[in-house]
């Protein structure tokens, strides 16, 4: 009988690699804390005004509370599942895709984190930039660079669930600061309520609002790699709670309300994005900006260079045969990021990020079926090196979705939902073939 990667000894330094072992499991303090790092971004304050802008803020709330239920319940399965398992993304994607069929997934994963970082890390240079014009833009990335990978050879059991607990409040009270500040510099109005465009609220722009959301759906690859390191005993928690809705809730419709509410309260020439929102924050705020801007990004990036780190030393240790330890692979993600960070290639990086995205809801897809198809998690160490109908229902859906992508109105806003729909059906119907072909053999 194969040997089961889950059995596998517990060793810090390969958990991308192998299963996490009880001993390694969190306490659901600690692992709480480690996770909400998640929901501090200026990412999910700008996100909730450009919809406001784009449909109107009254659309714009009801897609954030649509996905606040979405999400909350999608991740409350994958949740239940890591934490049961103990598998990492890139051990679950063998089960679906074949030993070298999932390393696209890790591929997806790892890149995507990394033009996170690319994005989060430049607010902070940006931000320190501007406040202080005479260090060079250059130096202050580089050092943004150097203290994400330093804070990540800590691991998630040992460090990260600390440093972020003690940020945590601080983070909460600045989003609160700025908007109090927001109200005493410019007055309240309820004129925030009806912000958005000129010609006023798009009709049955909620739905576009919430589609939106689904190209964030990475968030449930990282649920699973955070998951994992839950203990089994608390499972209904860490479901409902940490990795459900009420993180959610903060994550989506705090930050994004709060991000409609400042933009519309604070007076600005420059066209809508992170870095305009971060700059009216430190006129508002002057140096309390800056800190408030550190604390944000600083806790998200630590999972994303967490996540991109593992997932990187997953797809080189399968394709290369590098199991080299996760500082060295955390050294060559900031060195990746930083490269990224210094070039002029964000609009790409977009473009890339709207691609991946479809990839990643067919991927989510394709994941709920085999979880609620009542797999038991045990992965072997040998397998074949590709996974028929995993492949054929996950490129299905990202196919369906790519091509709607390309098409006009009410069409192109399907795009992540049909590949939702398309990758679930046709990964249930291959795999039910495969599994009568199986039986009659």
């Amino acid at each position: 009988m194969a040997n089961l990667v889950r059995n596998k000894p517990s060793d810090e330094t390969d958990n991308s690699l192998h299963a996490v072992a009880d001993a390694d499991r969190m306490p659901r303090y600690s692992l709480t804390m480690a996770w909400w790092a998640v929901c501090s971004a200026m990412f999910y304050i700008v996100v909730g005004a450009t919809l406001a802008l784009k449909y109107g803020a009254r659309n714009a709330i009801i897609g954030m509370a649509l996905s606040v239920v979405c999400y909350g319940i999608v991740n409350g399965i994958i949740s239940r599942y890591a934490i049961r398992t103990g598998l990492s993304v890139a051990l679950f994607s063998r089960k679906l895709f074949g030993t070298s069929g999932a390393a696209l997934a890790t591929l997806i994963f790892f890149a995507t984190a990394i033009y996170y970082a690319v994005f989060e890390g430049a607010v902070i240079a940006v931000a320190a930039h501007h406040l202080y014009p005479a260090v060079p833009y250059w130096l202050v990335a580089l050092a943004v660079v150097i203290y994400s990978v330093l804070l990540i050879f800590g691991s998630v059991q040992r460090w990260l669930d600390k440093f972020n607990g003690v940020l945590l409040p601080f983070y909460l009270l600045g989003l609160l600061l700025a908007v109090v500040m927001a109200t005493r510099e410019y007055g309240y109005s309820d004129a925030w309520l009806s912000f958005g465009p000129a010609s006023g609220p798009v009709d049955g722009g909620w739905w576009d609002a919430f589609v939106y959301y689904m190209g964030v759906w990475i968030l449930m690859m990282f649920t699973f790699d955070y998951a994992r390191f839950g203990k089994r005993e608390d499972q209904a928690y860490h479901s409902r709670f940490n990795f459900g809705m009420p993180f959610y809730l903060v994550t989506f419709l705090l930050n994004g309300v709060a991000g409609i509410y400042l933009v519309s309260t604070i007076p600005s020439d420059a066209a809508l994005s992170e870095v305009s929102v971060v700059l009216a924050l430190l006129k508002l705020m002057g140096l309390g900006g800056l800190l408030f801007v550190w604390i944000t990004q600083t806790r998200i990036n630590t999972a994303n260079y967490y996540l991109a780190t593992i997932n990187m030393q997953a797809f080189f240790a399968r394709f290369s045969g590098m199991r080299w330890s996760k500082a060295v692979w955390a050294v060559a993600v900031g060195a990746v990021t930083y490269a990224l960070m210094l070039l002029d290639v964000f609009s790409y990086l977009l473009q890339a990020l709207a691609y991946q995205g479809i990839f990643v809801v067919s991927w989510v897809a394709v994941a709920l079926v085999h979880i609620l198809s009542g797999d038991d998690g045990t992965v072997s160490s040998g397998g074949a090196a590709f996974n028929r109908a995993g492949l054929t229902g996950w490129f299905a859906g990202a196919i369906c979705g790519l091509a709607l992508m390309h098409t006009a109105g009410f069409a192109a806003t399907l795009a992540a939902p049909a590949s939702f729909v398309v990758s679930a059906l046709v990964y249930r119907l291959c795999a039910g073939a495969a599994g009568r072909v199986a039986t009659a053999g």
